[in-house]
């Protein structure tokens, strides 16, 4: 892709430059530009980003399981008990949008730390003995963090592992869906008597040990991300540089923009309505908290299984759309079984539909930062899919539960889900490496 007029042009392997001022204070030195990493730097920066991921999950995947304990005694109904995944998912959009934002007043380490910080008052706060609007604003704050999180990352591992986007990217992915396993899985398992609210808040101690890891490696002056386009030396993780600034206007001018952001969130969607109501749908067979929660949990770590293999196998071509459609059959067959077998095939269904859903994110992310070379833009690119594919999302357990309310069932809802999964296969069918350059194009770019 041809820079933008007056843009200084770096060399293309030169993906990252170290800044020569010395670490202040305590901590890591500064990680300089990916070339010059040791293993070592690279191996802590690769576990802060995973240890980081693990926590953006089970703050969602622990409500299904507790459902009914939530609605008894906070008297919310379905709709009510929607709104603790609609309400963060919602910011989760709206906070990726303002991430490039936000972080060019603070910088990537100020914006990860300050907001995984906003994760564990989130966390910490669901101990508190309040009803149920209480509770989601717990939520709300949960989903502020983990938006700002979201959208820094990405970006973050454009520039630091260049030469491995793809595997690194299904890292984060697998970290992402293992610690909605683990939320779903372990706290019904904690909840036991009744504690759900102190369950619900032991999840702010694994985020805590995120932020002192995250505080000890993430650079302090930090080093630049870099990219061909960049003007002058570049920008540290402080700051964005001056093409980034100014790169949203025209992508949001940009159709593949709003594409990418309507296939990321049809399928987010169906990720937050499983979250929400695969364990109330199974409850309502006549599974126990805990069963349903391990149902949950088992399509999560199909997720984590498939975000970290896919990736790998996808990256020996540039072109992912074979993988992308097996993933979304792999949906679309979860979702059928869930309609048409439920009791049956429960722990087929839920192996499917994660497994279609992790390899599909992990996918999306990777086919998002294939279509810029410059990761500063890549990242922002990626922000915006993520906004406005998360303010898609958030709406599908809200309207799962009034189709519920309806209809009597989430069979409805599965149906719905069918439809969303065959819009995205369509959408899919334009994600061709050879035409990113020109569909993505800067003005005046040549």
């Amino acid at each position: 892709m041809a820079p933008a007029p007056g843009t200084k042009v770096a060399p293309a392997a030169d993906h990252a430059v170290a800044e020569r001022e010395p670490a202040k204070g305590g901590g890591s030195p500064p990680l300089a530009s990916s070339r010059s990493f040791s293993r070592a730097q690279q191996a802590l920066l690769l576990t802060a980003v995973v240890l980081a991921a693990l926590n953006l999950r089970p703050f969602l995947t622990a409500i299904g399981p507790l459902a009914g304990a939530i609605a008894a005694d906070t008297g919310l109904d379905l709709r009510g008990i929607a709104w603790l995944t609609l309400l963060p998912m919602l910011l989760m959009g709206l906070g990726a949008w303002a991430g490039p934002v936000v972080q060019q007043w603070l910088g990537a380490r100020r914006l990860i730390l300050s907001a995984l910080s906003v994760l564990a008052a989130g966390c910490a706060l669901r101990a508190w003995p309040g009803g149920g609007l209480a509770l989601v604003g717990t939520a709300a704050l949960c989903g502020l963090g983990v938006a700002f999180v979201q959208a820094v990352m990405p970006g973050v591992i454009k520039a630091r592992f260049p030469g491995h986007v793809s595997p690194v990217m299904g890292v984060y992915s697998a970290a992402l869906m293992g610690g909605g396993a683990l939320g779903a899985q372990l706290t019904p398992l904690w909840a036991q008597g009744g504690a759900w609210r102190g369950a619900l808040a032991a999840w702010v101690l694994p985020v805590l040990a995120s932020i002192c890891l995250a505080w000890w490696v993430l650079p302090r002056t930090s080093a630049v991300l870099r990219g061909p386009g960049a003007k002058g030396s570049g920008t540290a993780l402080s700051g964005a540089p001056a093409p980034a600034r100014a790169s949203i206007g025209w992508m949001l001018r940009r159709r593949r923009t709003w594409v990418l952001m309507a296939c990321f969130g049809l399928v987010n969607a169906g990720y937050a309505s499983a979250v929400a109501w695969l364990a109330p749908y199974y409850q309502s067979h006549g599974w126990s908290a805990a069963d349903s929660g391990t149902l949950v949990a088992l399509m999560a770590l199909a997720q984590a299984a498939a975000a970290l293999v896919l990736p790998a196998l996808a990256a020996r071509r540039q072109d992912r759309r074979g993988w992308l459609w097996l993933t979304l059959a792999l949906q679309g067959a979860g979702f059928a079984g869930l309609l048409l077998w439920p009791d049956s095939a429960a722990h087929a269904c839920a192996v499917l539909l994660g497994a279609g859903l992790g390899g599909c994110f992990a996918l999306t992310m990777v086919v998002v930062l294939d279509h810029l070379t410059n990761p500063v833009q890549a990242g922002s690119l990626s922000a915006l899919m993520q906004g406005g594919g998360f303010f898609i999302a958030a709406f599908a357990p809200w309207l799962i539960a009034a189709l519920h309310d309806v209809t009597g069932g989430f069979q409805a809802g599965w149906i719905v889900h069918l439809v969303f999964v065959a819009a995205a296969a369509t959408m899919v069918t334009f994600f061709k490496p050879q035409d990113y350059a020109r569909v993505m194009r800067a003005p005046g770019a040549r």
